[in-house]
């Protein structure tokens, strides 16, 4: 059942061509989500999210910035969904997270005070996502006001995950940061997209904080 803080509402897919993006859009629309795509070969970023209520950014770290300046006029007011991993290459398996503290922080920093920034999807593989089915992977979700988290835990619900609140926004630092692990550990491995799964808690998907 679609969450009612999602009915009536428009997501925009910030990147929505790229592997996560466009895996998500399409979750959503199967889940019945307005969902528009934002992207550098169809509607530009600021067209996407000018149209949206939610706004999900879903470019690589290295184009963060400048996704993030293209949307920021037609953001204030709205939840945007940051779902950047500082991966920097050519050291990827390897954290090295912004002076920021954290990705989330950075775009936070970039939209200013009247965008309620929220962070999520960090450590769910792209591919797992495309394929049907339920994902063996939880989905934590970041932001300073709880309210706003409960809007990505249900975005994340509606894409088949399990969705935990995770704290404060600079609190995505931890799961940013574990992304480089999982990248080690697939590698190391040989792992199809090894993911995160919180044990010893309730079947709770909007605890209480």
């Amino acid at each position: 059942m679609l969450s009612d803080l999602l009915k009536d509402k428009t997501i925009a897919v910030i990147g929505g061509t790229g592997k996560l993006g466009a895996a998500l859009a399409g979750r959503w629309r199967a889940a019945g989500l307005a969902v528009v795509v934002g992207s550098r070969s169809g509607t530009p970023y600021a067209e996407a999210a000018a149209a949206a209520d939610i706004i999900v950014v879903t470019v690589p770290f290295a184009a963060q910035a400048d996704a993030l300046t293209a949307i920021a006029s037609h953001a204030a007011g709205k939840i945007v969904v940051d779902t950047t991993v500082p991966l920097v290459p050519p050291r990827v398996m390897r954290v090295q997270l912004p002076p920021e503290g954290s990705a989330a922080q950075r775009a936070q920093a970039l939209l200013g005070e009247a965008v309620k920034v929220i962070s999520a999807f960090h450590n769910v593989a792209a591919h797992k996502l495309a394929q049907p089915g339920a994902v063996d992977c939880d989905c934590l979700v970041f932001g300073d006001e709880r309210a706003d988290r409960a809007v990505g835990v249900a975005l994340a619900e509606a894409a088949g995950l399990r969705a935990l609140h995770g704290g404060a926004l600079a609190n995505s630092a931890a799961a940013e940061a574990l992304t480089s692990v999982l990248v080690f550990l697939n590698r190391t491995y040989k792992s199809d997209g090894a993911g995160l799964r919180i044990t010893a808690l309730p079947d709770l998907a909007d605890p209480t904080a």
